[in-house]
């Protein structure tokens, strides 16, 4: 036998199978698992006949998040209808991954994720993904890519990181780092049901490392619960969608206050920034274009108010101040406060939107849903496409979320510096801190 022979494994998708489960708000959501079935072919003659028709499984599981505060251009969620789960269930867009999405995919090379996407995008056919269901296109998607690194016998967030460089964006791989998170340990809008507009208010460490900024993190997050306690009373530290407490708060400097008086009493004033979601989407008020904060401002009168808010507070980062088709104001505050402006009902992870807001200079932070757009080659190119355009990137999970930690390894793998994933006190929160602490762990070695 010559020693120049060559054998390339291909991994062919041979079973698609999805369920309901719940998430972290106790709807119904999709779990899906993809399995290959890989083979070693020899493509030159003389290979001995031992290593021919080699076979073995491999089987990757993911789950998708569904939002509360969705914007009005996001991805369609397929959901049933009628009085199951209230109308929730997912039993639908299930049976479209196992009677539609499974026969096109049937046999398609796993690690080719561009075709796979396209496959799936062809086959619905809407600009929405309303057909098959955005839901049922991501959680195959999401569990392409899994099931693809573990044939490789590699980390997800090594995966990603290659697919990024080899097959899918064709610019230089980003370097692997671990993210800052945003920790949203205050809940306001509709997150929490109260008085409060503002949806989040985020504290953010600074430290080296994510190891020592979750520390700091959760020791605020703990400070932060025996104050609420002492000053509002037991019923002050229920949580909201986020793990964030929901206190009966009216305005935003109550919240910040508290946030900044936390921080002195656990000496970390110097160490941690603050930053918001607004969300303004949900407190606007088209048809008198006025937002409600509750008292009635215009754009132009909210626009002054976060100019007070940051120079006060030193805000490190506002999400999106505005309703989700102003890219003009959005673009007034961006020019005069010069902190990060993060686009997220405004852009909703889609490249056109995205372009939008690049030629009105909307932003400078994109916010990266997987599912407001529905195929992790479609998030990708909108990670892409904002930092071409010198934008920064923070992934973000949803309110209604899994303990699938998929979002941790492609903040990881994008490089991207910043993470939203919660409070840091939910089980479906901390799987993705747990995973970035893993990861951490195998990067340093």
């Amino acid at each position: 036998m010559t020693q120049n022979h060559q054998i390339t494994s291909y991994y062919p998708i041979t079973s698609i199978t999805a369920r309901e489960i719940l998430d972290s708000r106790g709807n119904p959501t999709i779990e899906c698992t993809v399995t290959v079935q890989s083979k070693d072919k020899d493509y030159k003659k003389e290979i001995s006949t031992k290593n021919k028709n080699k076979t073995s499984k491999f089987s990757g599981t993911a789950s998708v998040p569904s939002g509360a505060s969705t914007g009005k251009y996001e991805a369609l969620e397929l959901r049933d209808g009628g009085k199951r789960y209230d109308g929730l269930g997912v039993l639908k867009a299930i049976k479209n991954i196992e009677t539609k999405i499974f026969p096109k995919l049937k046999g398609i090379e796993i690690t080719n994720q561009i075709k796979i996407d396209q496959i799936m995008i062809d086959l619905d056919n809407t600009p929405n993904k309303s057909n098959l269901g955005a839901n049922a296109i991501l959680a195959v998607s999401l569990a392409c890519a899994r099931t693809a690194a573990i044939s490789k016998n590699i980390p997800l967030y090594q995966y990603l990181n290659n697919l990024i460089k080899n097959n899918l964006l064709k610019e230089p791989k980003p370097k692997m780092s671990l993210p800052k998170p945003f920790f949203n340990i205050l809940n306001g809008g509709r997150h929490a049901g109260g008085r409060l507009a503002f949806q989040e208010f985020m504290i953010v460490p600074q430290a080296r490392t994510f190891h020592e900024n979750l520390e700091i993190g959760s020791e605020i997050d703990h400070a932060l619960k025996k104050i609420l306690k002492e000053k509002y009373g037991p019923s002050s530290i229920n949580v909201g969608d986020e793990g964030g407490f929901a206190p009966q708060l009216k305005t935003a400097e109550e919240a910040l206050n508290l946030l900044q008086y936390t921080l002195k009493k656990t000496k970390h004033s110097k160490n941690v920034r603050l930053a918001i979601d607004c969300a303004a989407s949900e407190f606007y008020d088209p048809k008198n274009k006025v937002y409600h904060i509750p008292k009635k401002l215009t754009s132009a009168e909210l626009l002054n108010y976060y100019l007070k808010l940051i120079k006060k507070y030193n805000l490190l980062s506002i999400e999106d101040p505005f309703n989700e088709d102003d890219f003009i104001t959005f673009a007034k505050l961006k020019q005069k406060s010069k902190i990060q402006i993060v686009g997220d009902d405004l852009t909703v992870t889609n490249p056109q939107r995205i372009k939008k807001a690049i030629q009105e200079k909307s932003c400078n932070c994109l916010l990266l849903k997987v599912n407001q757009i529905g195929t992790l080659t479609e998030a990708l190119q909108a990670a892409q496409l904002a930092r071409k355009a010198g934008w920064k990137i923070m992934v973000s999970h949803r309110s209604g979320e899994t303990d699938d930690f998929f979002i941790a390894d492609l903040a990881v793998a994008l490089g991207c510096g910043m993470i939203k994933a919660g409070a840091p006190n939910r089980g479906e929160r901390l799987a993705k801190d747990n995973r970035l602490l893993e990861i951490e762990t195998e990067i340093s070695k």
